[in-house]
């Protein structure tokens, strides 16, 4: 009689949050318990449990974009499978959209899956659409789950409440809620106050960096240091339009009243967006004349040695035109953080034109 031929199977386990994972047995255990009985039932049929583990603990099931998944699937296309032994097909992920593409590729590696708790097979038609009504209630509840959370959200958001995200500089998070850091709060002030005398982002950096003041500073999950970093202009712009300084909380459109406390007033704020408003039409006009330029040779070619590169922009005098390549670092800081803030276009493309004249062009 013919030994079984051995079929080498590989299990996949998920868990969509990492709470619970540091226990003895977790559910990711759970799970490759439970699929390691379900191979040993089918040691008939050849079926061994491949040493290699696939768990990704801590990845939502709407997306394949998973560390274990895509190095499962890179063994898949390497051959070295023949089942995916998954607890519930959902494990795989929730998507029908993304479980169909990985039919596919199982199919054209001529790998199978299986689940331990649900009858699930791809070799018939009607097994795959008894797959394809699993995977819609799969993804009808995950999609649920989603719609359910941003209610909570909306309905968080109404009652003024901090719902997560990038903290303000000016304010801590103390039990959820938002409390004023009276040093940044100090800074925030001194940001609206400056900007609303000169409206000048490069005059307000220059004098931030002078002071050395700094961005939010926070410390992530994982105690690493993030944040403290140099103002840019776009930074600058973030924090005065943001409506969280007057005590407010945002969600898409709309507006209410926020739990926490306001560290400009209504007065200041609105000076400063009228004065915003006047410096963004400004830069509207400064680039549709870069964007009148777009056709100059060098354009997105030329690199200062801070490592930005050089925008291609143009001055008029009368009816004459002065093209000139501008360090990109200065519209983004100001002119002083650059070794050569300008170049003259002509006299740049000349230099780049003759020395190419000269270059010897080596056909293999």
């Amino acid at each position: 009689m013919t030994a079984a031929r051995k079929v080498r199977c590989a299990i996949y386990t998920r868990k969509s949050t990492s709470e619970g994972l540091g226990k003895d047995f977790n559910t990711l255990e759970a799970q490759r318990e439970a699929a390691s009985f379900h191979i040993a039932s089918q040691k008939n049929l050849g079926w061994i449990e491949l040493p290699d583990q696939y768990d990704d603990g801590g990845y939502s099931g709407g997306g394949v974009n998973r560390p274990a998944l895509q190095r499962l699937l890179a063994d898949v296309r390497a051959g070295l499978i023949d089942v995916i032994v998954v607890y519930k097909i959902d494990r795989l992920s929730r998507s029908l959209f993304d479980v169909a593409g990985l039919v596919k590729l199982f199919d054209k590696h001529n790998v199978t899956f299986s689940s331990v708790t649900e009858s699930i097979s791809t070799t018939t038609s009607a097994a795959r659409l008894n797959l394809n009504v699993i995977l819609s209630f799969a993804q009808h509840e995950r999609e649920l789950g989603g719609e359910r959370v941003r209610d909570k959200v909306a309905m968080s958001r109404a009652k003024g409440m901090w719902m997560g995200g990038m903290l303000p500089l000016g304010y801590d998070l103390v039990n959820k809620h938002l409390v004023i850091n009276p040093i940044e709060a100090a800074i925030v002030r001194e940001i609206f106050i400056r900007y609303q005398a000169c409206a000048s982002p490069t005059a307000l950096i220059a004098y931030l960096d002078g002071e050395g003041l700094r961005t939010k500073s926070w410390l992530t999950k994982d105690h690493k240091q993030r944040g403290g970093l140099p103002f840019k202009k776009m930074t600058l712009l973030r924090i005065l339009a943001n409506p969280v300084y007057l005590g407010i909380a945002v969600h898409k459109d709309n507006r209410y009243d926020g739990q926490h406390e306001p560290i400009i007033d209504q007065a200041l704020f609105d000076a400063v967006q009228h004065r915003s408003n006047e410096s963004t039409n400004r830069e509207k006009a400064s680039r549709a004349v870069r964007a009148h330029a777009a056709g100059s040779l060098l354009r997105g070619l030329l690199y200062g040695i801070e490592g930005h590169t050089f925008v291609s922009t143009y001055t008029s005098k009368g009816a004459k035109e002065y093209r000139y390549y501008v360090n990109n670092l200065s519209i983004k800081r100001s002119a002083a953080d650059c070794e050569v803030t300008r170049l003259p276009s002509a006299l740049v493309e000349k230099l780049v034109i003759d020395e190419a004249a000269h270059v010897k062009l080596v056909v293999p």
